[in-house]
């Protein structure tokens, strides 16, 4: 991970349920040390809660750039995942390892990362942050394919209004 402050996200989101709440723990003192700033939106505790409206917080500060990138967990990630895709603008993706963290960021642009805490351990999740926060975008084919994910997403939001 760029300990020595390449990386250019900076300000991290994140945000857990009961099932991701001891790995986001662990992030959030890594990420910490590392000189990032982290707004941790909840859970606080292993007592069980519903992840949706934690998520869609999370989201919506990376919507809104009080946050470069977010992370999610939960105990797949899957619904947090989908959670903090209902956000418009959020490209949450599922990297429980280090290849689909790279391709997430690489080709997709994705600007939050979920993540199962009862599927990876504490040290896998910061080898998979700092891969998700280490990887740039690529940009070229793949920009034009993110900038479709938009047309569609607007597209849709456009039919909800009508």
């Amino acid at each position: 991970m760029a300990s020595d402050g390449q990386s250019s996200l900076k300000r991290i989101a994140i945000g857990s349920d009961h099932a991701g709440f001891d790995v986001k723990t662990h992030l959030v003192s890594m990420l910490e040390s590392l000189g990032y700033r982290v707004e941790d939106y909840g859970t606080h505790s292993t007592d069980a809660v519903d992840y949706p409206h934690i998520c869609a917080s999370v989201a919506r500060a990376v919507r809104d750039a009080k946050a470069d990138v977010g992370i999610v967990l939960g105990g797949s990630g899957q619904g947090e995942q989908i959670a903090a895709n209902k956000v418009r603008g959020v490209r949450a993706a599922l990297c429980n390892d280090l290849w689909l963290a790279e391709m997430a960021r690489s080709h997709n642009d994705a600007n939050v990362l979920a993540m199962g805490g009862r599927v990876v351990s504490p040290e896998l999740a910061e080898r998979i942050v700092g891969k998700f926060l280490d990887t740039p975008f690529e940009g070229g084919r793949h920009a034009r394919r993110v900038g479709q994910l938009g047309e569609i997403e607007a597209e849709e939001s456009a039919r909800r209004e009508s």
